[in-house]
C-alpha cells in the first residue's frame, strides 16, 4: 500500500521542520509548501493528498485562505496556531479545518493527531475527536 501524502503548509523553517517530522512519524509522506503558488500546485496535483496541515501564522501566505482552499479542494485540513489566538482558530474552523490545535499540542502529540486526521477519526463538528484529543 502506498504511503499517504500530507501537504504541510508552513513558511517558518523551524515550524515547517516540526510539522514535517510529525507527518513522517505518523507514517505519512510530507509534501511541503510555503507560498501560495506551492500550495496551489499541491492542491491541483493529480495524486490525491490524504490531508493538509496548515500553520495559520504564515508570513507569505494567508493561513485562513490556505485552509479554505484545501477544504474547498475536498481535503481534510488540520490547522495549527497560537494557543491564545482564539479568533484566528475560530476563523480556521469556519474556513473548513476539521480541527485547530495549538503549536504545543501538535509538537507534543503530532504523530497521533496527524494519524487521527488521516484515519478520519477527527470530528470537527464537536470540537473534539472520538478518542478525546483536545
Amino acid at each position: 500500500m502506498p504511503k499517504r501524502r500530507v501537504a504541510v503548509v508552513a513558511d517558518d523553517l523551524i515550524w515547517r521542520s516540526r510539522l514535517v517530522a510529525a507527518v513522517e512519524r505518523s507514517g505519512a509522506t510530507p509534501m511541503a509548501a510555503g507560498s501560495p503558488d506551492e500550495i496551489d500546485a499541491l492542491l491541483s496535483a493529480p495524486d490525491a493528498l490524504s490531508g493538509v496541515l496548515v500553520d495559520l501564522n504564515g508570513r507569505v501566505y494567508d493561513g485562513i485562505e490556505a485552509v479554505r482552499a484545501a477544504a474547498g479542494a475536498g481535503r481534510r485540513v488540520l490547522a495549527v496556531g497560537q494557543h491564545e489566538d482564539l479568533e484566528l482558530r475560530r476563523r480556521a474552523l469556519a474556513a473548513g479545518a476539521v480541527r485547530v490545535l495549538s503549536y504545543n499540542k501538535l509538537f507534543t502529540d503530532g504523530p497521533r493527531v496527524v494519524g487521527a486526521l488521516l484515519d478520519g477519526a477527527l470530528d470537527g463538528s464537536s470540537g473534539r475527536s472520538p478518542d478525546g484529543l483536545p
